[in-house]
């Protein structure tokens, strides 16, 4: 009987001894497969505008450069949380969900919606600008190193920094450690890239040294300007399509005005057409691109709600301008006395973005009107705000407008009715609350097609901007989403379409 017993009780030892020796033999062949902890990775695909994207963070590398052109933002009680350039994960990263990824490669030039060539100017055209000195024939910062990345001038300079952040895109794009969509790769042989990129800091050049300085007879802003023409003109990839593939920013409205009419068969990334003849820029070739908003960003979770925004229209800016600009004097004395409008005069100086940003964001309604060129940043702050803009400005061109409906969180009125008197107020005043509500939760999902930021991220502005370049450089992406720019422009002043409902 004794011997009986003993049998089962071997019998169960050597099956417990083989099961884990297999048990441990499975975990390390896993291990050395995955090359992961023992937590699961888990992946989101996010699906943008028809291309699949792995955009995961790896978020305990402390090497992984991040950081946004974020101004403080600002929850419903109005206390802010400064998100400086060093933020770790931007809001719309977040939002995106962004995770850890187990391996981290460069894109693939091949599978790239846009293949771009970038000319190695040297840093006086571009990061020379910011006060940047790198080492001895060192053209371009490190960008792997944020402490590396020379900063960007606040202020107003701010709102037109577009070359910026696409330089420093095209710079990351072959970097493994630097996430980033694959929209667009940067290639070293031009006779392979669909366009050529040319880094010059067009605005922050007129912003700096457009003024005669000392002794000098003409100003850095014009010799630059000079040189470019000069090197443009003296390329092979020039020569080869007229410049027609070349892309140039020219964000701020003054700038590259000696040059443009020379390099005005190339693309320009503009902020509107204000200063331009038709000949040299128009919507066939060229990008309108956002401002870079300069108010602080109102938290989507705290985003204040109808009730809890006692402004009903709210304007802080210049009074008197010419041009187009003549709106803003008619509708400062039709609205000045009225108590639910904040129609003042403010500026940048001192406490003004501050007290901008809390009055945006207490209002619901942000007037946004024509200046001395069609188009201002003030845009771009309402929607940061999720305060409804009101766009009185007859010639504004707006960014994305091929794949963003605009009517469905922005209202705009004809500069002709609007200095009617009683006409406006009579219209925002008859706008439900139900239908206001549908315009802020649109802003909410749409303010991060606005955002500058380094990395990159799904859908954010400079990704945008790569897409909208692309869709110039192929005729079939080009006829479509020229319909749909048409379809677009086409509602904006029809209520019936933009689903305005009144009282």
């Amino acid at each position: 009987m004794l011997e009986k017993s003993r049998i089962p009780s071997k019998f169960f030892f050597y099956l417990i001894t083989i099961s884990v020796f297999l048990l441990i033999s499975s975990s390390v062949f896993l291990l050395q497969f995955s090359n992961t902890s023992f937590a699961p990775a888990v992946f989101k695909l996010v699906v943008l505008n028809g291309t699949y994207f792995e955009p995961l963070v790896k978020s305990r590398d402390k090497n992984l450069p991040s950081f946004s052109s974020e101004v403080p933002r600002v929850d419903a009680k109005g206390s802010t949380k400064r998100c400086e350039l060093g933020c770790q994960v931007s809001n719309s990263s977040k939002k995106l969900g962004f995770l850890e990824k187990k391996k981290m490669v460069a894109c693939d030039s091949t599978q790239a919606l846009l293949r771009v060539f970038m000319y190695e100017l040297p840093p006086e055209f571009h990061f020379g600008l910011l006060g940047w000195k790198g080492k001895e024939n060192q053209t371009w910062p490190n960008v792997k190193n944020l402490s590396l990345i020379p900063a960007y001038p606040g202020g107003l300079n701010l709102q037109h920094s577009i070359e910026y952040w696409l330089t420093l895109d095209l710079l990351s794009s072959s970097i493994p450690t630097v996430v980033r969509p694959c929209t667009v790769v940067r290639v070293h042989n031009s006779s392979q890239a669909d366009v050529i990129f040319v880094p010059f800091f067009a605005s922050l050049s007129y912003n700096r040294h457009s003024k005669l300085r000392g002794n000098e007879e003409v100003s850095v802003n014009k010799k630059l300007q000079g040189k470019l023409v000069q090197y443009l003109m003296g390329r092979d990839e020039w020569k080869r399509k007229g410049g027609k593939d070349h892309l140039l920013v020219a964000h701020h409205p003054n700038s590259m005005l000696d040059a443009r009419k020379k390099l005005g068969s190339a693309m320009f990334v503009l902020a509107d057409f204000g200063r331009y003849s038709a000949e040299i820029a128009n919507l066939e070739k060229d990008i309108i691109a956002p401002y870079r908003h300069l108010v602080m960003t109102v938290q989507s979770s705290k985003s204040p709600s109808f009730n809890e925004r006692p402004i009903l229209l709210y304007f802080r800016g210049a009074i008197y301008r010419k041009d187009g600009g003549m709106v803003r004097k008619k509708l400062f004395y039709l609205l000045k006395d009225e108590k639910d409008v904040n129609f003042t005069f403010g500026s940048v100086q001192g406490q003004g973005i501050n007290k901008a940003s809390q009055g945006m964001a207490s209002s619901k309604f942000c007037l946004n009107l024509a200046g001395d060129t069609p188009s201002s940043n003030r845009l771009f702050d309402a929607i940061a705000s999720h305060c409804v803009p009101v766009i009185i400005s007859d010639e504004i061109e707006l960014p994305f407008e091929d794949v963003l409906d605009y009517s469905q969180f922005c209202i705009f009125v004809r500069s002709s009715y609007a200095c009617k008197k009683g006409y406006l107020l009579n219209l925002l005043r008859g706008i439900k609350q139900e239908t206001w509500t549908k315009m802020w939760e649109r802003l909410k999902e749409v303010v991060h097609h606005f955002g500058y930021q380094y990395p990159s991220q799904p859908g954010d502005a400079v990704d945008m901007i790569w897409q909208a370049v692309s869709h110039k450089k192929s005729s079939t992406q080009f006829k479509f989403h020229s319909r749909q720019f048409k379809f677009h422009r086409k509602k904006r002043y029809d209520r019936s379409t933009s689903g305005i409902r009144t009282k």
